[in-house]
């Protein structure tokens, strides 16, 4: 495909996987700064999840060659976490969920499995990316180590607020990459 005909699917690929995880660091901002959910705080999460399910398989989608068929699989499984997790937000907001705490308690063991989901599949595509060098290393250092912040805090027991510091360094690194797409740099054609 040529230079031109894949510039409006980085631009939407890479406006996209900066915007939303900027979006949602600031709901978690709002949450801990309000000490709870809002209303208003869950529906700017909601706009924050819509386009997460299919953020890394815009990045396959532009870097196809240079990731591969596992970080493709890791997508997918990345996707289909946050699919769910779009869903919570909804659910929050429908039952008057005062914080992610008891967001959590309340949906039990199907929210840590889509949250080993999210790992799995996150840390899959990482490891894929690093190995392809498809995308600037420092970014997907960032996601990755930032999926094992989370992981780490679900396992020890530390308030559910902490979970904001892993999610602000994975989206750290998904801002770095949407950067990075943007300027087209290690971009192979599809």
């Amino acid at each position: 495909m040529s230079s031109t005909r894949r510039h409006p699917l980085r631009l939407v690929v890479g406006t996209a996987a900066i915007v939303a995880p900027v979006l949602h660091s600031v709901t978690d901002v709002m949450e801990w700064y309000q000490n709870g959910f809002s209303p208003f705080q869950l529906w700017v999460n909601y706009i924050a999840f819509l386009p997460m399910p299919w953020l890394l398989l815009g990045v396959c989608a532009v870097r196809t060659e240079s990731l591969g068929a596992w970080a493709l699989a890791g997508a997918v499984l990345y996707g289909f976490a946050f699919t769910y997790f779009a869903h919570t937000t909804l659910y929050a907001l429908a039952t008057d969920a005062p914080n992610y705490e008891s967001l959590w308690q309340q949906l039990g063991s199907t929210y840590t499995i889509h949250g080993v989901l999210m790992v799995i599949g996150g840390l899959l595509f990482a490891g894929a990316a690093l190995k392809a060098k498809g995308l600037p290393a420092v970014t997907v250092w960032l996601f990755g180590g930032g999926l094992l912040v989370n992981l780490a805090l679900a396992l020890v027991p530390a308030p559910d607020m902490f979970q904001m510091v892993g999610s602000g360094i994975r989206n750290a690194g998904l801002v770095g990459m949407g950067y990075a797409i943007l300027l087209g740099g290690r971009e192979r054609t599809l």
